[in-house]
Order: structure tokens, then sequence, then C-alpha cells
């Protein structure tokens, strides 16, 4: 079935839910073949996320993935979007938080992995300067989405921990002590710290986390990373700074998409984390602290398949909306 993903057209293609495809943009960069026959190679057939695609699983399909033929198939997110949806609409009664009876446009999701996506939703379109959208119905129905981003996360702090003269020495304790290398970096830093708050170690260590360029708000492809205060020091002490002080950098880089959300007509009041980093108890804190806004942790936390679950759910007819 060649139907397409309202998400993903939208998303990454240019594509509107009133107006559809623009002729003239796909003109305008020499993709014109790309209008020829209705759109046949790009799709004229686009459906909202989580409606049933075709008559769902076809028989080959079926066999090859041991499922029931016919099992419903639903319209889908892009992965991130899927964890936006699968976190953002969380249960939030009893714990006291600034988000509870307010409308969901009050949250931020975030799904922190390689990368991270910064997904907030309106009513009304709210265009940010550097952050992508708004797009209509992207992620939740008949909302309007923000997606702000950090193009390397987890990728930046596993290049700055595995790049360091004293890794081996932090990968033999830490397998001497059954640990994953962050479980036992954050003890570390729980042991230097002292009677200081943690986030003060780093006061003369400073990094600019845009190794991979900056997507949002700079959206600047070129620029480059940058690390200030370094010393001659090469032991395991120097390892959990520079790693804690990149993780500060990244929830400060979050904490710049935020400002630029909440000038361009944003109200934001919690942040809802998923992906792998939010596995990472002082990924977490940092962003609390820095972004000074409750951070919510789902107990389900594989969002991104929650998301996909609701879709299912959705298409199979057992709910009648995403909502």
């Amino acid at each position: 079935v060649f139907s397409r993903s309202l998400c993903t057209v939208v998303c990454k293609w240019t594509y509107t839910s009133d107006k559809g495809w623009d002729d003239s943009f796909w003109k305008m960069i020499g993709l014109e073949d790309l209008v020829k026959d209705k759109y046949e190679k790009i799709g004229n057939h686009v459906l909202s996320p989580g409606e049933p695609v075709g008559k769902g699983l076809t028989p080959d399909a079926a066999r090859d993935l041991g499922l029931p033929e016919g099992i419903a198939v639903a319209a889908s997110l892009i992965d991130a979007h899927a964890g936006g949806l699968g976190v953002i609409g969380a249960d939030v009664k009893g714990h006291n938080l600034p988000c509870e009876n307010q409308p969901i446009t009050s949250r931020l999701a975030m799904i922190c992995g390689t990368s991270s996506c910064h997904m907030g939703v309106s009513e009304t379109p709210i265009f940010v300067p550097g952050v992508w959208g708004p797009y209509f119905s992207a992620m939740v129905p008949g909302l309007w989405l923000n997606e702000g981003g950090q193009s390397a996360t987890g990728k930046l702090i596993d290049h700055v921990v595995r790049g360091h003269v004293a890794f081996p020495e932090l990968e033999a304790k830490a397998a001497a002590s059954a640990h994953s290398i962050y479980t036992y970096l954050n003890s570390h830093l729980d042991l230097i710290k002292k009677s200081l708050p943690v986030g003060f170690l780093t006061v003369d260590l400073h990094v600019w986390p845009d190794f991979h360029g900056n997507r949002s708000p700079l959206t600047d492809l070129t620029l480059k990373g940058m690390v200030v205060g370094l010393t001659l020091s090469r032991g395991l002490d120097e390892l959990a700074l520079i790693y804690l002080a990149t993780v500060q950098a990244i929830a400060l880089g979050t904490r710049h998409i935020l400002e630029v959300m909440q000038a361009a007509g944003h109200d934001i009041t919690t942040l809802f984390l998923c992906g792998g980093l939010s596995k990472n108890p002082l990924f977490v804190q940092m962003h609390a602290d820095i972004t000074g806004k409750p951070v919510v942790l789902s107990k389900e936390v594989e969002s991104v398949l929650v998301g996909a679950a609701i879709l299912g759910a959705c298409a199979s007819g057992d709910f009648a909306s995403i909502q």
C-alpha cells in the first residue's frame, strides 16, 4: 500500500495538511519530476498517524513476522515523534506538578539518545526562530508541533568519555565493580564533590557542545565544539569532570532552546524525558537544575514503543482516536 504518513511528509517533505504538496517548491529546487503523475513518486494518499493502512497485514508479511494475517497496520510516526507521543500524555495526577490539570501544551517532550529532540505542541501555530515547525497534526492530532533538536548528545558524551586518556582505567574499574561506565562515573563524582553540590565541580571547566554543529536554536552547521579550562591532569577525576561539564553543556543547550520557545509564545512548565539518556540520573538532574523545571520520567521507559502501541491501538479500532 503506497499511502504515506502525514507526520513524515509534513516534517521532512514540506507537505501541508490543508494544501498538500507545493509544486513551486519542487520546481524551484529542480525536482519537478516528483510532481508528475499526481505525485506518484512521493505519495498522493496521505494518512494521519494511527489511521489503518490497507486491509492490514498481507499474507506474506504476516508469514515473515509470525503474526496473524489482516492484523491492523497503523500509519506511522517518525521515531522521535512516537517517543514524544508516548511520553507527553503521561498521567501526572497526585505528583504536585505544575502541568497537572493544565493543557498538554504546557509540557515539553524530550527524546534523548544519540541526538536529542525537543517536542512542544500548541493550539495555534507558533513560529520559533531556529526551531522546526510549526507542523499541524504531526505528532498529536489537532495540535501544532515545534521540534527543537541537538545533533549530538549521547554521541557527544560517549565521544568525550571514550576519547579521554583515563578511559581504560575507567573501563577496568567499572567492570570490576559490575557497574556501567556512567554509573561508575556518577558515583565517582559523588566521591570528589564532598559537601558541595555536584554542579559546582566544573566552576573552571566549560564545554561548548556543538561538536556536530548546532541544530537549534542557532541553526549553524558550521559551528564546532570547544573546551575551556583544561589542565595537564590526566586521571579519573579529570575524566569525571569533563564528563560532567559535557552533560551540563547539553542541559544548557536545552535551556537555550526552551528560552527561545518561551519567547516565541510557548508556555512550558514541565519536561518529560525519555530515551537512553533519561536513564542517567546525572543527565536528568542537570536538566532539572539548569532549566529550573521539574522533570517527569514515565514508569514505562520505552516511550517510542508506547507511541507505536498507541498508533496500533487506534488503527485496530480499540480506541476511537489518539487522544
